[in-house]
């Protein structure tokens, strides 16, 4: 799989990634986290204007296979956590991350990258993302606690050291 760093060009298969993650998050019982409109056309040019959107593509497999936002930056939805985080060092954060499902193991591969790039990780989502949750008990990440996201939601917190 190859990651590369996202471009205006991409947008519309970047919607369309999350659209299908939307959809496959409405299906596994979690409506939430993702409601109508978030993240937005603007949210993501804003990532992208950034350098902090990634699009993956697979050899042999046409389109966008998966898309996330990564940045080694202070979070401020992060500064108040009810818990604690493992330290307060120097981290990175992964969100928006979704797959068409084409390839397996793509949250993986993702993590791989990151891991080679930033070895203190913070990641939220919602109760109710039971893909993720099992994604991040599997790879090691220990939950810290609750965090809120920008319209006052809550989000379990996870952090994992990866080296």
């Amino acid at each position: 799989m190859q990651i590369r760093l996202s471009t205006p060009e991409d947008l519309s298969g970047i919607m369309a990634l999350l659209d299908g993650a939307r959809s496959f998050m409405i299906r596994q019982g979690n409506s939430a986290q993702w409601p109508v409109g978030y993240p937005s056309q603007e949210q993501i040019l804003r990532d992208i204007a950034s350098g902090h959107s990634y699009i993956c593509e697979e050899e042999g497999l046409d389109g966008l296979v998966g898309t996330f936002y990564f940045a080694q930056e202070e979070e401020p939805t992060y500064q108040h956590i009810e818990g604690a985080w493992l330290d307060e060092a120097p981290y990175g954060v992964v969100h928006r991350l979704a797959s068409d499902g084409r390839v397996k193991g793509m949250a993986d591969r993702v993590l791989a990258w990151v891991s080679a790039r930033c070895t203190n990780l913070r990641i939220d989502t919602h109760e109710a993302n039971q893909t993720m949750l099992s994604f991040l008990e599997r790879n090691g990440f220990r939950h810290c606690g609750t965090i809120y996201v920008s319209d006052g939601s809550p989000r379990l917190a996870f952090q994992k050291h990866l080296a």
